[in-house]
């Protein structure tokens, strides 16, 4: 057998296994997309919160009026499932394209270490609310956002390990410089979705 024969079923064999313990059909497009609706729901909320002569600070008056809080709420919702039901529907998309079946074993075990951290988050920001402790949603909405890609990431992409770190890193920093809150958010669901995202696409979507 001749070198470089060796060398295309060693190529062929550690794709074989790449395949078959890492998700590979994440969607790079879905994170841009997933950062421009964050963009622009922190957009509307920075009108709802802040007001022209009040900078970059949090204003306790407004963030505390329940006038405010449920479209706020109502905000982050919409952002949540619009991000969620583009990047499911992509990475459905691009696994058909691709030829791979999007529901297996390591996709599930993907899931399920993303959802455990999220729903955690989740119930905390909810604790946080009903408390009024208003002032670190922010900082633990990123902070368990890149808990759960740092424990999903061992089943995809390495890149999405970084993207964890990077969310985890800005949400201590938030919690550490409190009134920036806002600025933290969109700079990690925003810029950073959609610079990863870019990223991603360029480097895997083929």
């Amino acid at each position: 057998m001749k070198e470089e024969d060796i060398y295309s079923e060693l190529s062929s064999i550690r794709n074989l296994m790449e395949r078959s313990s890492r998700f590979i059909s994440l969607s790079g497009l879905s994170g841009v997309l997933a950062g421009v609706y964050a963009l622009t729901g922190a957009f509307i909320a920075y009108r709802l919160v802040y007001k022209e002569d009040s900078g970059l600070r949090l204003r306790d008056f407004y963030a505390n009026d329940p006038l405010v809080l449920w479209p706020l709420f109502a905000i982050a919702m919409v952002v949540l499932v619009l991000s969620v039901f583009t990047g499911v529907w992509l990475t459905i998309r691009q696994a058909k394209r691709k030829g791979e079946n999007y529901w297996n074993p390591v996709s599930k075990r993907l899931l399920a270490n993303l959802c455990i951290p999220l729903f955690t988050g989740g119930l905390f920001i909810l604790a946080l609310i009903v408390r009024g402790e208003y002032d670190i949603i922010a900082p633990v909405s990123l902070i368990f956002y890149g808990l759960a890609l740092v424990s999903g990431s061992q089943y995809t992409y390495s890149d999405v390990k970084f993207l964890g770190f990077l969310e985890i890193a800005l949400g201590l920093l938030a919690a550490i410089t409190p009134g920036f809150g806002l600025i933290f958010w969109v700079i990690g669901f925003g810029f950073l979705h959609i610079l990863y995202g870019a990223i991603m696409h360029f480097k895997y979507d083929k």
